[in-house]
């Protein structure tokens, strides 16, 4: 596998942004992304939080590798939100929150952050997901289910992000009528999953003030390297046919794969990861007779 450096960029026009990233689908770090005059960098905190929104009961996720049957992992338990600040500022932990929605429980914190949309208004800024995670946690593998675009901005901490672009995904183990990969890009023996080995992706740290844009259709392997959380918001596809097949990935193709899990039980998840395997060998043949 190899990784090289993503772009930062600062001052740049929904002219140039959109010229040069958007419709080329390509990777950077926007450094003003979220204005520096947002009043969410001095009131936000843990300690703020857990005032206004503490007694919340949220749903907590743990690690992803024991639901690779599921499109979505589900969650491993619940407690207060206060609890879970507490929790990963007191030690590592794999325990995290994932697309939780706060600024609906508390609308009012929308109005603490003020985006510089280098996308000309393409942004749905009325769509934001805040994401928080303890030292060590990751996500799975994965590129998102409704190919969107995607900016995640990070508030506290740090993260370390490997991007990939979507026709890699044979190599990466891709399950079929699934969005995420049998693999661990970093724990997964590259001999006994030789293709990973070809893979070609790009890698961002991003910490407070950071954004990174994430082109539709891309894999992310997110990892926290502090307790820290993030805020991401989305703008549509590019093309009419990767809206279509953000659709389809949304309402057809999960509540197929959904069906038959159930009837077909570990059996289906037998099938698609030998299914995955014979298309990573195929592709990974092909790269090596080029």
């Amino acid at each position: 596998m190899k990784l090289k450096p993503i772009d930062s960029i600062t001052g740049v026009s929904p002219k140039e942004f959109i010229q040069e990233y958007l419709r080329n689908g390509r990777p950077v770090v926007i450094k003003d992304f979220i204005s520096k005059d947002s009043p969410c960098w001095k009131k936000w905190s843990y300690d703020y939080f857990k005032e206004i929104a503490g007694n919340e009961q949220v749903d907590i996720y743990g690690r992803e590798e024991d639901s690779q049957n599921h499109a979505a992992s589900p969650p491993v338990g619940r407690m207060s939100f206060a609890e879970y600040l507490d929790k990963i500022k007191s030690e590592p932990t794999e325990l995290r929150l994932f697309l939780f929605n706060l600024l609906k429980i508390r609308p009012e914190l929308k109005n603490d952050v003020i985006y510089n949309d280098v996308t000309g208004g393409k942004v749905l800024q009325w769509l934001p997901y805040m994401f928080f995670g303890g030292e060590g946690s990751a996500t799975r593998n994965h590129f998102d289910i409704d190919m969107s675009h995607v900016f995640i901005s990070q508030f506290q901490g740090a993260k370390r992000i490997w991007l990939f672009p979507n026709d890699q995904s044979d190599l990466m183990y891709k399950l079929p009528y699934n969005f995420h990969s049998i693999t661990n890009l970093k724990t997964s023996d590259p001999e006994e999953y030789p293709a990973l080995k070809l893979l070609e992706g790009f890698e961002a740290v991003i910490r407070p003030g950071d954004t990174l844009y994430m082109p539709a259709g891309w894999w992310h392997y997110i990892q926290y390297e502090t307790e820290g959380y993030s805020i991401s918001v989305r703008a549509l596809a590019n093309s009419f046919s990767e809206k279509v097949k953000g659709a389809r990935n949304l309402f057809v193709t999960r509540y197929f794969d959904d069906t038959m899990r159930k009837i077909f039980k570990n059996g289906w998840l037998d099938y698609k990861v030998d299914v995955a395997k014979k298309r990573a060998n195929r592709a990974l043949k092909r790269r090596l007779r080029k």
